[in-house]
C-alpha cells in the first residue's frame, strides 16, 4: 500500500489515510453506538469517514439511510473532556510521549473504552493525579526541596473541611445572604444581582464581601481555599505563607482576612506575588506556551544546571521583581555569575587555610583557636571594610527571616563575596597584605581568623539556601 501511495506520488498526510483504510475494520449502515464509537476514538474523524466512504461505495445501489446516519455520526459524539489534558501532564514535568496514557491502558485495557463518562471519570482523575505526583516529588526532590503535607483540595471538600470553617465563621456572625454590588466595570444591564452566601471580607480590609457558595449549592474556590488554610491552623501553624502568581493580585486582601477572621486574629498570612522567570539561552530568550506544550520545567533546569546553581540563582531577585535567568551565565565562571561569585570566594578561603597548614599545626588554625586570635594587628582599609560587612550577618540574617526575604542573604553573599575578592586582589600588588607571613606568626593567625570567618559566614548563608559550598573550583 505505501509503494502504491509513493507511486501515485500521494502527500504524506494522503498516504497515512490510504495505509489506515487498508487496515481498518469495515463499518456497516447499521452500526451500534459502542461499535461506532470504538471506531471513531480509535482513528479520529477523519479516517473514521473515509472508512465509511470506501464501504458505501461497495455497496452503491444501497438506499439505506443508515449509511448517511454512520457518515454523520462524529457530528452527534463529542470526544470526552478528559479532567487531566496532555498540556497539563507537560505541565506538571511528565515527560513528552504517551506515558500517562500508556500506564492507564497497562493497568485497565479496553475496561473503560465503551463505558459512559460517568463511570470512568473518577477513576481517570484519581489515578493521572496520583501519576503526576510520583513525577512532582521526583522534581521537588531533585531540586532539593522538602515538602512534609500534600493537601488535595477534593480531599478537604469530601472530609468536611468546607463545612467545619463555614460553622466557625458563622459562629462568629460572619455569614450573611445578601446581594452584592455589581461589579466595577460591570454595567447594570450586564449584571443579574441574586442572593448569595457571603463573607463578611470588608470587615477585614477587603474592598466587598465575597461569596462562599456557587448559584448551584457548591462551595466557591474561596471557601476551600479558607478550609486549606483553617486546616493548618488546626495543625498549630500561625504563620503561614503563601506564594502567588503576579496575576492573583486581587486575591491577596480576601485571603488575609479570611485567615484573620478563621482564626479569631491569632494566625497571620503573608502572600508572596511572584513575577514569571524568563529564561535565556545563547543570548536569545527561550519562547515558551504551555498551551502548544512548548516550555522548559524546572527539572530541565536542574538537570541542565544542577540543584544549587537553580536555587541560588533563583533567590538572588525579589520575588516581586522580574527574574531572568540566563542559563549560560549561570554556567559561566566569571564575576556576572553570582553562583559563582560567592562560592570561589569560598574556595578562596578554603584554599588559604589549606596552605597555612604548611606553617602551622591543624589545631593551631581551627576555628576555636582562630577565635582567640589578637585581631589588632589588622589595620588595612580593606579588612576594615571586609570585618564590617562580616559584622552585619547577624542583624541582615534575622531582618530577612522575619521579613520573608531571602533575596537579602543573596545580597549580603554577593557583597561579602566582593569585599573579600577585593582584599585578595589587593594583597597580588601589595605583599603586605598577603594572608599568610612565615616570619610574623601572629599578623598570620590574625588574617586566617579573618578569612576563618568569610569561610564561616558564606558557608551559613549558602545553607540557608540549601546549597553544598565548594571547597575549590577547577
Amino acid at each position: 500500500m505505501e509503494a502504491l501511495a509513493r507511486r501515485l506520488r500521494l502527500s504524506k498526510d494522503h498516504m497515512r489515510r490510504l495505509v489506515a483504510l487498508a487496515t481498518l475494520p469495515p463499518v456497516s449502515p447499521d452500526g451500534k453506538p459502542v461499535v461506532l464509537r470504538r471506531a471513531l476514538y480509535s482513528v479520529g474523524r477523519e479516517k473514521f469517514q473515509d472508512d465509511v466512504w470506501l464501504c458505501w461505495a461497495e455497496d452503491p445501489t444501497s438506499t439505506d439511510p443508515g449509511w448517511l446516519r454512520v457518515l454523520n455520526f462524529p457530528d452527534t459524539w463529542d470526544v470526552p473532556d478528559l479532567p487531566v489534558t496532555g498540556k497539563d501532564a507537560l505541565g506538571a514535568g511528565i515527560e513528552k510521549g504517551p506515558a500517562v496514557g500508556e500506564a492507564l491502558a497497562e493497568r485497565d485495557g479496553d475496561k473503560w473504552r465503551d463505558a459512559p463518562e460517568e463511570d470512568w471519570i473518577d477513576a481517570f482523575r484519581e489515578f493521572t493525579v496520583a501519576r503526576m505526583m510520583v513525577d512532582v516529588k521526583a522534581d521537588l526532590a531533585a531540586v532539593g526541596i522538602e515538602q512534609d503535607v500534600f493537601t488535595s483540595e477534593r480531599g478537604l471538600v469530601d472530609a468536611g473541611a468546607v463545612d467545619a470553617v463555614f460553622a466557625a465563621l458563622e459562629e462568629r456572625s460572619l455569614i450573611y445572604i445578601g446581594v452584592l454590588e455589581p461589579p466595577k466595570g460591570k454595567k447594570p444591564d450586564d449584571w443579574e444581582p441574586r442572593p448569595q452566601t457571603l463573607f463578611k471580607a470588608s470587615d477585614f480590609g477587603d474592598d466587598v464581601d465575597r461569596p462562599m457558595k456557587k448559584s448551584d449549592g457548591s462551595w466557591t474556590y474561596f471557601a476551600n481555599d479558607i478550609a486549606y488554610h483553617f486546616d493548618k491552623y488546626k495543625r498549630g501553624y500561625k504563620t503561614m505563607i503563601d506564594i502567588f502568581g503576579a496575576d492573583h493580585g486581587g486575591y491577596v486582601k480576601r485571603m488575609v482576612g479570611a485567615v484573620a477572621a478563621m482564626s479569631g486574629g491569632e494566625a497571620d498570612l503573608d502572600i508572596k506575588l511572584c513575577q514569571m522567570v524568563h529564561l535565556k539561552k545563547g543570548g536569545e530568550p527561550m519562547r515558551m506556551s504551555k498551551r502548544a506544550g512548548n516550555f522548559v520545567t524546572l527539572r530541565d533546569l536542574v538537570d541542565e544546571a544542577g540543584k544549587d546553581v537553580v536555587r541560588f540563582m533563583m533567590l538572588t531577585r525579589k520575588n516581586d521583581s522580574q527574574m531572568e535567568f540566563d542559563l549560560d551565565k549561570a554556567l559561566e565562571q566569571t564575576r556576572d555569575n553570582p553562583v559563582f561569585y560567592v562560592q570561589y570566594a569560598h574556595a578562596r578561603c578554603r584554599s588559604v587555610l589549606r596552605n597555612a597548614l604548611e606553617i602551622f599545626e591543624a589545631a593551631e588554625i581551627s576555628p576555636e583557636a582562630l577565635a582567640g586570635a589578637d585581631m589588632s594587628a589588622l589595620t588595612d582599609t580593606a579588612e576594615m571594610d571586609l570585618i564590617r560587612v562580616m559584622a552585619g550577618w547577624p542583624r541582615m540574617i534575622e531582618g530577612a527571616a522575619e521579613a520573608h526575604e531571602p533575596h537579602r542573604v543573596a545580597y549580603y553573599l554577593h557583597e561579602l563575596a566582593e569585599h573579600f575578592h577585593a582584599l585578595w586582589n589587593k594583597g597580588k600588588d601589595e605583599a603586605r597584605l598577603r594572608f599568610i607571613h612565615e616570619d610574623d606568626r601572629a599578623l598570620t593567625l590574625a588574617r586566617l581568623a579573618l578569612v576563618q570567618g568569610v569561610a564561616l559566614v558564606i558557608a551559613s548563608g549558602l545553607d540557608v539556601f540549601g546549597v553544598q559550598p565548594v571547597e575549590e573550583l577547577r
